[in-house]
């Protein structure tokens, strides 16, 4: 069945002239949108009549407890690119930019990796995280850079790649997880897990499984009381929907992939209670600025 649009005495828009596109653009100023003759024509500031267009900086956009969480000024990530093509550089100057940006440790020789820890750390303070990538062809390589990880200081990972979750992955987020003076749960290891299938977001958006929490008791690295508390916090607080993206890919397109993911955290923070939700961020096949 085929429904006509109403018929009205003026167009149901107006068209755009090529200075107001150009007051679209400035991003950073105010503007009224009235009816003109054939066209919509813009003034800056707030008028009493028409339609108002509020400025939008790039620091606006995104969830601002993101922003907060990891010390950001825009809530932009670089993802981190295996064998150092996201290298320190790349890190630091997002890091500087007030992004927040990863190094690329999937195929890299530990001792490199430690050297970027060396060099990130030694960036005036500024925000950055390491790849964990899962690695089931080799697992020792996986534990052997959490060991890093864990020794050197760093507090954030991006788990790429992972089907399901693995023990070290569990070890390095529950490491050091205690219960605040204010009765919150404190995690000062974060996992920003990112993926492309629902069922793997459901596992990053679910607490630590429990064998693994009982393993890590048995070999003394949690206590019970902190096996407790990591069963009542996600694994990751932050996912990335990865769309189509430029490397090994799940052909999912984002706009589907995305509110999917987003119905999912609903869904599980219902359901759980968490006293923070898990974030989801959108990442691959955004393309342009444009297409943004």
């Amino acid at each position: 069945m085929t429904i006509a649009a109403p018929r009205t005495p003026q167009p149901l828009y107006l068209p755009f002239s090529e200075a107001a596109a150009s007051c679209l653009r400035s991003l950073d100023r105010a503007y009224t949108v009235v009816p003109g003759d054939g066209a919509a024509v813009f003034t800056e500031g707030r008028g009493r009549d028409g339609a108002f267009v509020h400025p939008c900086l790039p620091g606006s956009l995104g969830d601002p407890a993101f922003l907060a969480a990891h010390g950001l000024r825009f809530a932009y990530v670089g993802g981190s690119m295996a064998n150092g093509i996201s290298s320190t550089e790349l890190a630091e100057a997002l890091g500087r930019a007030g992004m927040l940006g990863f190094y690329g440790a999937a195929g890299q020789p530990v001792e490199e990796v430690e050297k970027a820890i060396d060099r990130l750390r030694s960036a005036d303070g500024i925000p950055y995280g390491f790849n964990l990538i899962h690695s089931p062809s080799d697992p020792a390589l996986e534990t052997a850079l959490v060991d890093l990880y864990l020794k050197r200081g760093v507090r954030l990972v991006e788990a790429s790649a992972f089907i399901g979750l693995t023990l070290p992955l569990i070890r390095f987020r529950t490491a050091g997880i205690r219960r605040a003076a204010d009765g919150s749960i404190e995690t000062p290891n974060r996992v920003i897990g990112k993926v492309s299938r629902v069922e793997v977001a459901e596992r990053f958006f679910s607490p630590a499984p429990e064998k693994f929490l009982k393993e890590l008791v048995s070999r003394g690295e949690l206590t019970p009381e902190q096996a407790q508390l990591a069963s009542l916090v996600p694994v990751a607080e932050d996912v990335t929907a990865e769309g189509d993206s430029g490397g090994h890919t799940d052909n999912r397109p984002l706009v589907n992939l995305l509110p999917t993911i987003i119905a999912l955290r609903d869904r599980i923070q219902a359901e759980r209670g968490y006293a923070r939700a898990p974030r989801v961020g959108a990442g691959g096949g955004i393309a342009t600025p444009e297409a943004a």
